[in-house]
């Protein structure tokens, strides 16, 4: 593993590349897009061990944060969707540069994977496979959801329920939807996550393209419908996929942080044709 900076003096970001095994040399790069705030530390090993797994198999891998997470420079509140879009464009650059791969693939998981959709119509030649997971397609229910996941992990913390803050969110959903355990939603980013609806499909370069999402996943369902008719040359295929791991929970000794099953799922999809 190399730790890296990379972008423009504005807009440095920090990443960690993977570089290929020597002993198993392959022309293929893959980029990895994290989720948004705490499901971005959830992930996080899963990624690395995704990173270790892939590289050790001869494919070069960058994983990194976008401008204002993790390591890299900025502020909670300069997070929005079209900066972290041309953070993708700009890491996807610099891991052709650094390996000389002939074929890219992204892979993003939540909020990482629509980044990762968004940034596929401008991306540098060479990028040939989307590997998308449990992406968020439906923006207004994505807000509702971590609006609840922080008020029962408010109630949890502080052990003293107020019923001031249920009834809140049951007369305005998006009642919390200003931060989420411990991570600002800045207005910008509010709106343009209201903006992201299944009904809009996406207009994609010629790619394949894997969706994996729960069977019952109606938005996922809806939008590769709507991009199949958008895009009738691209290789779109949606899978249904359970696993165990909740995103927006704690890390408890019951809820794997890696489950074995998305572990390999993950490296046949992206590693494979």
């Amino acid at each position: 593993m190399t730790p890296i900076r990379f972008g423009p003096p504005s807009r440095r970001l920090f990443g960690i590349l993977h570089p290929a095994d020597e002993r198993r040399p392959t022309a293929s790069a893959v980029l990895l897009c994290n989720p948004f705030g705490h499901e971005a530390l959830r992930v996080h090993r899963f990624y690395r061990l995704l990173a270790d797994r892939l590289s050790r198999q001869g494919v070069t891998v960058l994983r990194f944060d976008y401008h204002g997470t993790g390591d890299s420079p900025g502020e909670d509140e300069d997070a929005e969707l079209n900066g972290w879009t041309q953070d993708i464009l700009e890491a996807q650059r610099e891991l052709l540069r650094s390996c000389g791969a002939r074929q890219l693939s992204c892979f993003g998981s939540r909020l990482g994977a629509r980044l990762a959709l968004m940034a596929a119509p401008q991306a540098a030649g060479g990028l040939h496979k989307l590997v998308l997971w449990d992406t968020i397609f439906d923006g207004r229910a994505y807000l509702e959801e971590l609006g609840r996941a922080h008020l029962d992990e408010l109630e949890l913390g502080y052990n003293t329920p107020d019923p001031r803050w249920r009834s809140a969110l049951e007369r305005d959903p998006l009642a919390f939807a200003g931060e989420c355990l411990g991570f600002a939603i800045p207005p910008r980013l509010r709106e343009q996550l209201l903006s992201l609806s299944p009904a809009t499909g996406s207009k994609l370069p010629s790619l394949a393209v894997r969706l994996l999402a729960d069977p019952q996943d109606a938005p996922a369902a809806r939008w590769a419908g709507e991009t199949q008719a958008l895009n009738p040359g691209t290789q779109l295929t949606l899978s249904g996929f359970r696993h165990p791991l909740i995103w927006t929970s704690n890390p408890f000794a019951s809820n794997e942080m890696v489950p074995a099953e998305a572990l390999a799922r993950m490296v046949d999809e992206l590693h494979g044709p």
